[in-house]
């Protein structure tokens, strides 16, 4: 969907471009999560989801697949589902 809506202007904005975006939007979540605006925190993540999936969609990465081939289900260092790993 997002690359369906963007992809042109982010083309033209650029990785740098659009990877900067994406931290103003995470600086924004930041702020969010100190406040108690549920709605507004919802935005905020759904922002930070869409200028992640712009930057993959610039570099050709499918981020579905990219996930999944990391976490199988399972956590990547232990093995377990749910983790077991020792902090």
């Amino acid at each position: 969907m997002m690359k369906y809506l963007y992809f042109h202007r982010d083309s033209e904005r650029g990785v740098k471009g659009t990877f900067e975006w994406l931290t103003d939007e995470v600086e924004e979540l930041g702020e969010a999560l100190q406040g108690e605006d549920k709605e507004a925190t919802e935005k905020e993540f759904a922002d930070v989801i869409a200028w992640l999936s712009s930057l993959a969609n610039l570099l050709g990465i499918d981020l579905e697949k990219a996930a999944l081939n990391k976490y199988p289900h399972l956590c990547p260092k232990c093995k377990k589902a749910p983790c077991e790993c020792t902090f």
